[in-house]
């Protein structure tokens, strides 16, 4: 039986990590996925909006417009973040608080790396970064992922090629189809910000639309 100060602290401590929880901190973060490998976040900040103290694990930042926020950690610390829209970033575990200080608003894609799901070495052979250099670079690599961009100009059709668990970000409007090793043809038309997680799979893409298609990739290891 528990104590009733065990009780207490056991509360205590379960609604702190409550509280330290981004999507519940404001009401301008929103979850789009949730599985057993990331959970991933849509952070909407009006112009000058804070958002108070709350934790992240270890995350990729994918920018969907330009920010310039100031982060206050736990310790007191302070630093400016300036990005511009389409840029990476990746940041280990860490408690902050954040303001928007611009005048205008600032999205931003949270990529949370859960840290109970465990390292699964990479079966990829057919690695687009090595197929097609032209057009999959890698902005960001570290143990856990590897962030691709991937820039398809009108009617490029890609290698076949594989990637690991991952999830998408769309940073264009665009209209692609994927054609899997199956043989089926999927039609993916998306609009610039949305998001989509992906089991591992080998596929061929073409940009079948008018406009220069770019995504941002990030691949799990």
């Amino acid at each position: 039986m528990v104590s009733n100060s065990r009780a207490v602290l056991l509360l205590c401590g379960a609604l702190s990590l409550h509280a330290q929880d981004p999507a519940k901190v404001s009401s301008d973060v929103k979850i789009e996925i949730d599985n057993q490998w990331v959970r991933v976040l849509r952070s909407r900040f009006p112009p000058h909006a804070s958002h108070g103290m709350h934790q992240h694990p270890n995350t990729v930042f994918v920018f969907l417009t330009n920010a310039d926020l100031k982060i206050t950690n736990m310790d007191g610390t302070m630093q400016e973040v300036h990005r511009k829209a389409g840029e990476v970033a990746y940041m280990d575990s860490a408690r902050h608080s954040e303001i928007n200080l611009s005048d205008q608003p600032a999205e931003i894609v949270l990529v949370e790396l859960k840290p109970e799901t465990p390292h699964q070495p990479s079966t990829v052979t057919l690695d687009p970064v090595k197929l097609d250099t032209e057009h999959h670079t890698v902005p960001f690599e570290n143990e856990r992922v590897r962030v691709l961009r991937t820039v398809l100009e009108p009617h490029i059709k890609s290698p076949v090629h594989e990637h690991p668990h991952y999830v998408v970000v769309y940073l264009t409007d665009l209209h692609t189809t994927m054609k899997l090793a199956s043989g089926v043809m999927v039609d993916n038309p998306r609009r610039a910000g949305e998001i989509a997680w992906r089991d591992a799979y080998s596929h061929q893409t073409e940009n079948i639309g008018e406009q220069q298609a770019v995504e941002i990739q990030v691949e799990l290891k």
